[in-house]
């Protein structure tokens, strides 16, 4: 990889130097040449010398991995390594399904790597990134003696899952891999959303799992039904899993008979959830809990209000169908939208329904997705749980 340099402008030293990890392609000097992607590249500010890689697209020029001299196998070893190391604790409670690597939490911008038993899946953001995937293949076979396999992508905004596989020999699909309680789940790594499981909320289903013995539940958006076989194993007494996606009804049932729940207790319909709740909002069907973790509804600024008024429509209706004293389960992945911003959605959504509202439980997502203190765009999930008050 080629050195080069690239000058950013001086009011940006206390932010780098804080630790921060991108260096936006409007705030480096006009007489900065284009490199080729993957370029290593000294970035100086005011005094201050760091070294990242350069990214031809996009408003990020150059993701920034040291303070020191050199970006080498070395050091991509030792963070892989600390990243290992920092998710023992998963391991020893009998996790097998973690994200291993979490990108600029990890020290590591643009590279993220999700482990499924002893099957690896790398994604990386953007082309300057990907010319460390070799080292960091190499640097998780050293760390994991066991690994079979490491897949990848192009790209890390290849939503449609299509991978190769990188190293190793790919095993028998599809994976069965283990979270909390003892629950397992049956997973795909080659196709569907996510890398196959969405591992950033598996904190909060154990958590949900405390708060609904006894309960009626919706679950909106469910994908292959995480969220309801957590509910299912907390002793909720029924169940309705509701998704849009083709196929995704059997790989539930799957699962549900897979951890011996009951499967007598669980329903999946495939159905629009904005479309299902506004009939049931007409309808006056209630729940005891709704769950609401839907897609990402902005990829850009632009798109932030309008995603807004979708949450803030989505959860209305949502709180137009529960009973009094219920439980509203909500989740936003839209980096575009804040925490504080999320929250005053569910004020508005819940003065739009005529419901008061106690927030019991916020949260973001999983351990294993660390947030650095310098970087609070690396904080994308907002998950809040609230209990449902009479009508004004």
């Amino acid at each position: 990889m080629a050195r080069a340099e690239v000058i950013v402008a001086k009011q940006l030293r206390e932010t780098l130097k804080r630790g921060h990890p991108w260096v936006y392609r409007n705030h480096i000097d006009a007489n900065t040449p284009e490199y080729a992607d993957g370029t290593v590249v000294a970035v100086r500010c005011a005094g201050w010398r760091g070294v990242g890689l350069w990214d031809s697209e996009g408003p990020i020029a150059v993701r920034l991995y040291t303070s020191g001299q050199r970006l080498d196998a070395e050091l991509i070893t030792a963070r892989v390594l600390g990243a290992w190391r920092a998710r023992a604790w998963l391991r020893h409670q009998g996790v097998t399904a973690y994200r291993w690597l979490f990108g600029e939490g990890d020290g590591l911008p643009g590279i993220t790597v999700d482990l499924y038993g002893d099957v690896a899946v790398l994604q990386h953001y953007g082309l300057g990134p990907a010319a460390l995937v070799p080292m960091v293949v190499d640097a998780l076979r050293s760390c994991y003696p066991g690994l079979r396999a490491v897949l990848g992508s192009k790209r890390r905004d290849d939503e449609a899952g299509q991978r190769t596989v990188l190293w190793g020999t790919l095993p028998d699909l599809p994976l069965i891999v283990q979270e909390h309680a003892g629950l397992r789940f049956v997973v795909d790594p080659l196709v569907g959303q996510k890398t196959g499981l969405f591992l950033d909320h598996r904190e909060n289903r154990h958590t949900l799992m405390q708060h609904v013995a006894g309960m009626s539940v919706l679950n909106c958006f469910a994908y292959t039904g995480a969220f309801s076989l957590y509910a299912l194993r907390g002793g909720a007494q029924r169940v309705v899993s509701v998704d849009i996606g083709q196929g995704l009804a059997e790989a539930a049932d799957h699962n549900i008979v897979l951890n011996e729940l009951p499967a007598d207790r669980h329903q999946f319909i495939t159905q629009d959830c904005f479309e299902l709740l506004q009939k049931m909002t007409n309808d006056g069907r209630k729940y005891d809990c709704i769950i609401l973790d839907p897609p990402s509804f902005a990829r850009t600024r632009q798109q932030r209000d309008s995603a807004m008024q979708a949450y803030t429509r989505l959860n209305t209706m949502a709180l137009k169908c529960l009973h009094a004293d219920g439980l509203l389960v909500t989740a936003s992945c839209t980096s575009q939208v804040g925490p504080e911003d999320f929250r005053s959605m569910v004020a508005q959504a819940a003065a739009d329904a005529e419901r008061r509202l106690q927030i019991i439980h916020e949260a973001g997502h999983a351990l294993d997705h660390p947030v650095p203190a310098h970087f609070p765009e690396g904080r994308y999930l907002k998950f809040v749980m609230a209990r449902v008050g009479p009508q004004w």
